[in-house]
């Protein structure tokens, strides 16, 4: 595989520092200018977004190659919902599956939330990890019509808080969606959601459940992983 940063006169340790603290934080563009100028790295808010455009998708799908070759993915429950996004007035649709332990396994924005965007999403993602044991999702008509399509329905599980799992994976993205004051466009919303997935699956040590030595040395294992990336 050709150098991807081959043409660029940055190193790629600016680089792949530039696009994390992006992606990773709710944090704008001239912000992230900013604290890059504090750690004597002048560069200007357009490089940042630039950079994030060329190399956040690269990074992202090799985060997505590490982790479904080591599966640290489950088959077993599935929780499916999704989001309002409004994009120049018009409303949007960010659909989301999520596995039991938090581990996002797909994003998939559409303009509406019938039975075809349905189908679509779930062939997407079952088409990447396969089918699962069970599918948790809300009252939404359209799942139910998009699993008897695939002949999943039997195995779809609605009720009250059981999907609470995918509400709160829309957590991150929504505080990230404010600093960036919203998106111009399903092209670009489509492309960030699936890069800030995949950094967020990567960086997520569930610190909450660890000791706070094994949480400093999964966080350590993360970030030199991230460092490595497209090496």
């Amino acid at each position: 595989m050709q150098n991807p940063f081959r043409y660029f006169n940055s190193s790629p340790e600016v680089i792949r520092l530039a696009v994390m603290i992006y992606i990773r934080y709710p944090l704008s563009l001239r912000q992230v200018e900013d604290l890059l100028f504090e750690r004597g790295i002048d560069i200007c808010h357009e490089t940042v977004r630039f950079w994030w455009n060329r190399f956040g998708p690269m990074f992202a799908s090799e985060i997505r190659k590490q982790r479904i070759r080591h599966r640290w993915y489950s088959n077993w429950r599935w929780h499916l919902d999704e989001v309002f996004v409004r994009i120049n007035g018009e409303t949007h649709y960010l659909w989301r599956a999520v596995d039991h332990e938090g581990e996002v396994l797909e994003v998939f924005a559409t303009k509406r939330r019938d039975r075809r965007a349905a189908l679509k999403f779930l062939k997407r993602v079952m088409k990447r990890y396969g089918q699962p044991k069970l599918l948790v999702t809300d009252r939404l008509r359209s799942y139910g019509a998009a699993m008897k399509v695939i002949g999943v329905v039997d195995r779809q599980v609605c009720g009250q808080w059981l999907n609470n799992r995918a509400e709160n994976s829309h957590q991150p993205f929504r505080r990230r969606e404010r600093a960036m004051a919203k998106f111009r466009g399903i092209k670009t919303l489509q492309k960030f959601a699936s890069v800030h997935a995949s950094s967020h699956n990567h960086f997520n040590q569930d610190r909450h459940l660890n000791r706070r030595d094994i949480f400093k040395q999964n966080r350590a294992a993360a970030l030199a992983e991230w460092c490595e990336l497209m090496a």
